[in-house]
């Protein structure tokens, strides 16, 4: 049994890594015909430790690092819809429309910028890519000596 599972060419993994669904196939399987744990290990290309937790279900992945964000995924998205709904308010303006979730300011401001939309200004407006800023860009230079009849039949 054991040289049909050792066949697959797993590298073995630390304690630490995510099983992969082969190796959690196997370590079911050769938990259910009653093999010990160090045995599975073997078999499945990982640590003792990770077919324990596996076998015990406390196995969840990796925990994140970092400090917990404190907005949840439902706040963010209404931070999202406040932005897209009022993008000439300036950003203490939507700060204190989305007081729900009790973050700060900057908190505020990073989730804004995070949408792609600039904070800079008093007024939130989407950022620009390389390739629009090259247009205006042009197209100033082109408009730059334009005179009072032509910019009349501009409209904006």
């Amino acid at each position: 049994m054991a040289s049909q599972f050792g066949s697959l060419g797993y590298a073995i993994m630390g304690k630490t890594a995510d099983l992969t669904v082969v190796q959690k196939t196997i370590i079911d399987t050769l938990h259910k015909e009653g093999k010990p744990q160090t045995f599975i290990a073997k078999a499945a290309g990982c640590s003792q430790s990770a077919v324990s937790k596996h076998v015990n279900r406390n196995f969840s992945g990796r925990k994140k690092c970092g400090i917990k964000r404190c907005i949840t995924n439902r706040e963010k998205s209404s931070l999202e819809r406040l932005v897209k709904q009022n993008r000439f308010k300036n950003l203490g303006e939507l700060h204190k429309e989305w007081t729900e979730a009790g973050a700060s300011r900057a908190t505020t401001h990073r989730r804004v910028k995070e949408f792609g939309y600039s904070c800079r200004s008093p007024l939130v407006k989407p950022l620009l890519n390389h390739r629009q800023r090259q247009r205006r860009l042009t197209w100033a230079k082109e408009t730059k000596k334009c005179s009072v009849v032509q910019w009349s039949k501009v409209l904006f």
